[in-house]
Order: C-alpha cells, then structure tokens, then sequence
C-alpha cells in the first residue's frame, strides 16, 4: 500500500497542491487505484521509480475519466475501452504506434486503375470470411505500421491468385527496405514498400524471417527464401471512396489515415469521431459494409487482437467530407499479380 500512498504524494506535489487546497474522494480514488493495479496486472506494466509510476498513474486516470466519460453519452456509434495503451499520452502513442510517413509518389508502371470501369459491387464484403486474411499481427513498440498494411495486402492478393494463405515477413521489411523512403521503425509508407518488393523479386515468411519489433541489420540468407512475390501496385484515385469500394471488393487494400486521441481507445461500433487528414498511420482495408443505417469500411489494424474489436476496426464510409472520415480516402493502393 506504501507504493500507492507514494503515488497521490508525489501527485500532490506534481500539481503543486497543499492538504488546505485538496481533499481527495476516497471512493473515487480507492477505486481507480484498484483498477489501475489491475491493469497493470494485466499488462504486465513496471515502472523505473516512484515518479514515473506517480506520472503515469495520473495520465492513466485522465485517459479513463476521458473514455468513462465518452461512453456516458448516448449518441455515439462507437465506444472506448482502457485497453494497453491507456498509461500514454495521445503524443506519446503516435510517436511509438503511428508510423506512416507520406513520401514521394514512386511511378508502379500502371497505366490506370485496373477497376475503373468494373459496374457494380457486392453490398458488403468481409475478405476474412473469404480466407483471405492471416491472424491480426502486433507491431509492437516500432513504428512500423507500414510495413504490416503492405504485407497485409500482399497475403491477400498472393492468397486470391494461389489458393495459398501464407503469413509474411515483416520484419524483412523493417531491416532491409531501409534505402529509400522506408525507415524501419522510425516509420514508412506502403508504396515504397510494395515498390521494394517487387524490384527484389519477392518477400520472406514470417515463419522463415519472424518479427522482433526492432530495426536489425538485414538478414540477406533469410531474404533468399522468396515465400510471395508480386508484379507491381497501383494507387487509388485520390478522395474517391468510389474507387475505394471498388478495389476492396476485388482484394484487401492498403489504407493511410489519421489516428487520433479517440482511435487509441476504439473499443467497438463505427468510428465516426473526431480526426483530420494528418496522415500518420498504416492499415489494411479488408470490407465494408452498412450497419444501422451507416455505412463503413472493416479495416485491420497491427496493435494486436487486444485492441478494438479483436484487432479491427469500423469507421465511417461515404462522408461529404474531402478525403473521408480520418483522410481514408487520400491515400490507398494495393499490390498487382
């Protein structure tokens, strides 16, 4: 009990509060104290000392005030949850998690967009259905979204040509698509990376070259063993939901976007809440669909099967908005056979 009297004290001094000015709700108090021992329980967190315990102590009990509050109100599509990253500042997250990184557009060799012309598309989709998505992944402490929205779109297209689901490297990726855009986990873009593949003649298992979530030095013995290849990429007209549709009917897509302070804590329902066009994270666009009169886009992300709904997400499809809820819209593309 030392250790959580030694957080409020060190808290009270963070604040620059007297015994005068302040008079905690013991309630209140006792039982945040209880679920963040329970958290940290269940995330295995530990701190260095007294001060970083007492600092996150007090970013976690903002974050759940925040989300306790969000899910009091009755008119929302979606809800949050105190999921692992609920210790972070949201600056704090999108250093660590968000590592998209927009770069100059490389020339795929594609003269159009190949379903321009297609006429009509199924209502709904969902490509796990159609097993053609391997598990939800973890990217870790890396920034390395980039990397597992690219392989996530390259196992499918290998999946729909071969009849074969095989889970990809990649972490091959993040050590050895380091001489151009790419950046490892200091972040990337998904063009650069399919670019990259394709020049190289193909890309690694997992199982044959696994993740660690860290940069490393190129595994070239690894990388000889060629698990999936690919013959170029295309990207998505730009602000066209349309194009959008069309594509992820055809194969999983590729998708920047912007995450904000809410996505962190996403639970479950469509995302409609506040964000911009800062794009700055890496996902995979696996369907879409229309729900209770909204429509929206099933997208896989790389924060573990822990996180939103079992490691997905709905967010708002069709909006007036230029770019589409988050900037879904601006930025996609998808690997050729």
């Amino acid at each position: 009990m030392a250790s959580i009297l030694g957080i409020l004290l060190t808290l009270l001094m963070l604040e620059g509060l007297t015994s005068e000015a302040t008079s905690f709700n013991s309630d209140v108090d006792d039982s945040m104290i209880q679920l963040y021992e329970e958290w940290k329980v269940k995330y295995g967190r530990e701190y260095n000392d007294v001060d970083e315990q007492a600092y996150r102590y007090k970013v976690f009990q903002d974050n759940v005030k925040f989300i306790q509050s969000f899910n009091k109100q009755t008119d929302r599509t979606y809800t949050l949850g105190i999921n692992r990253f609920a210790d972070l500042t949201n600056a704090e997250f999108m250093s660590r998690y968000a590592g998209y990184k927009p770069g100059k557009r490389i020339d795929s060799g594609a003269a159009s967009f190949r379903y321009a012309e297609v006429d009509s598309v199924p209502p709904k989709m969902d490509w796990r259905k159609q097993g053609v998505v391997t598990r939800v992944k973890d990217q870790g402490n890396c920034g390395s979204c980039w990397a597992f929205s690219a392989i996530g779109a390259i196992e499918g297209i290998h999946k729909l040509k071969t009849g074969e689901l095989v889970s990809l490297s990649e972490q091959e990726l993040v050590d050895c698509d380091v001489k151009g855009e790419n950046k490892g986990c200091n972040g990337g873009e998904m063009q650069a990376a399919f670019d990259f593949i394709m020049k190289k003649g193909g890309i690694a298992s997992e199982e044959n070259y696994p993740y660690v979530g860290e940069d490393d030095l190129c595994a070239t013995s690894k990388t000889k063993q060629i698990a999936a290849s690919i013959g170029g990429y295309e990207e998505l007209p730009v602000n066209d939901e349309s194009a959008l549709m069309k594509a992820v009917a055809n194969q999983p897509v590729s998708m920047a976007m912007e995450a904000s302070y809410e996505f962190q804590f996403y639970e479950k329902g469509v995302f409609n809440g506040p964000c911009g066009t800062e794009l700055n994270h890496g996902v995979l666009a696996v369907g879409y669909g229309e729900t209770n009169g909204t429509k929206y886009w099933l997208v896989k992300n790389s924060w573990s099967a822990d996180w939103g709904d079992k490691g997905y997400f709905f967010i708002e499809r069709d909006i007036k908005k230029k770019g589409g809820r988050c900037g879904i819209a601006m930025d996609n593309s998808y690997p050729t056979d």
